[in-house]
């Protein structure tokens, strides 16, 4: 800000205040041509982050793709495991039931021992009152206290 636009007196008249006007006018247009410039940057950088974001989008779409096939070849490998294990069972179950039952170990019942005093047996828990149990009865009148 210069001193003539302070004092309007000091601007001039007529062909002088057009001057003025023009060279604003340069420097608002300078501003936005630098501006404009630093948006076609912003544009081209933006631009060149959405190729990336889509460069690493197709990437990750690949790889579920295949993991997905993996989890659908496990899957059939899981199933066809289970079919074999159960036709197996099937077949062979009687055949382990019998030699579990040829193989058996035969524990003779438990006896708990009470020889130690910590095998003593317990009294039941008494549950009056406190004065009850105590033989005592509670304070009703504060002069009864001495």
């Amino acid at each position: 800000m210069s001193i003539t636009d302070l004092i309007p007196a000091l601007k001039g008249h007529g062909r002088r205040r057009a001057v003025d006007e023009v060279e604003r006018l340069r420097e608002r247009e300078q501003q936005l041509e630098t501006a404009l410039g630093a948006a076609g940057d912003e544009v081209a950088l933006l631009r060149w982050d959405l190729t990336v974001a889509h460069h690493h989008l197709g990437e990750a779409e690949e790889l579920v793709v295949k993991q997905q096939a993996d989890i659908d070849d496990l899957t059939a490998e899981r199933d066809q495991w289970r079919d074999e294990a159960l036709a197996l069972k099937a077949r062979f179950s009687a055949q382990l039931a019998a030699e579990a039952n040829a193989h058996r170990i035969d524990v003779p019942r438990m006896v708990r021992p009470v020889d130690g005093p910590e095998d003593e047996a317990t009294a039941p828990i008494d549950v009056r009152p406190l004065w009850d149990a105590l033989g005592i009865r509670p304070v009703t009148d504060p002069g009864q206290v001495k």
